[in-house]
């Protein structure tokens, strides 16, 4: 059985005070089950602080990007030599925002989960259409695409450990939200996809988050859903009474 995976993605928020504050807090209260994964993503300047918070904790420290070469010349980047370093457990690799204002590519997505895996971090690859395409009934052919280019040439196992994200960028800080039934219809595809280039073994162990205003009022109908398997969350990840709810929910 597949558990939930709930993370949170605070994207360019927060202080070292703010965040220092809320992994204390999270730490303390996020409740220990099989059920959930609990994983905060945040800015690279708190990764040391936050990694030493939550040691002996249920949460986990995530990065929101990296390079995929472990050195050089890169102004500016951090590898995941580096993030493997601090104890990072987990790295969002192909956020629409970084496709859209850092010229990331479905290439150096795949690219970066690669790089993921050979220094020990778990990917949470990011997929999803934009209104428009959604409007040109295009979003199962745009995600399908997006999600073999990612997995492309992972071993099966290293295909099972990867976590997908289905965010629709359309639906991303905007306040509207996929119906579940709808979030479940393309997160199902992701999986038959999946199948398609391993196996329905492997298919099944892999999980599939979906995001795009996710809070408390609409993560169980979610989370009810055959085929999403927890969130990846913006806005409602930056108060930690409301992520801690979102994880509670993960357990049931």
């Amino acid at each position: 059985m597949r558990k939930n995976v709930i993370a949170g993605n605070w994207k360019m928020n927060k202080v070292l005070r703010e965040a220092n504050q809320f992994v204390e807090e999270a730490a303390n209260k996020a409740p220990t089950s099989d059920q959930v994964e609990a994983i905060v993503c945040v800015p690279f300047p708190f990764l040391p602080s936050l990694v030493e918070k939550a040691k002996g904790s249920s949460i986990k420290i995530g990065a929101q990007t990296m390079h995929f070469e472990e050195n050089g010349a890169f102004t500016g980047e951090v590898s995941p030599v580096m993030l493997n370093d601090l104890g990072v457990t987990h790295v969002v690799i192909g956020h629409s925002e970084r496709r859209e204002y850092f010229a990331e590519t479905d290439e150096t997505v795949n690219k970066k989960a690669h790089a993921a895996f050979r220094h020990g971090l778990t990917p949470i690859v990011c997929v999803g259409e934009t209104l428009k395409q959604r409007d040109a009934n295009e979003t199962m052919k745009h995600v399908e695409k997006q999600v073999k280019s990612a997995i492309e040439g992972l071993s099966d196992k290293q295909v099972a450990e990867t976590i997908i994200a289905y965010e629709p960028i359309w639906a991303i800080g905007t306040g509207k939200t996929a119906s579940s039934e709808d979030a479940n219809e393309v997160c199902s595809h992701i999986r038959q996809v999946i199948q398609q280039v391993t196996s329905k073994e492997i298919a099944e162990k892999v999980v599939i988050q979906y995001g795009g205003s996710v809070k408390p009022a609409n993560i169980d109908e979610l989370l009810g859903q055959s085929d999403i398997d927890g969130a990846l969350v913006g806005g409602a990840s930056l108060e930690v009474e409301s992520f801690l709810q979102l994880v509670e929910a993960g357990t049931k």
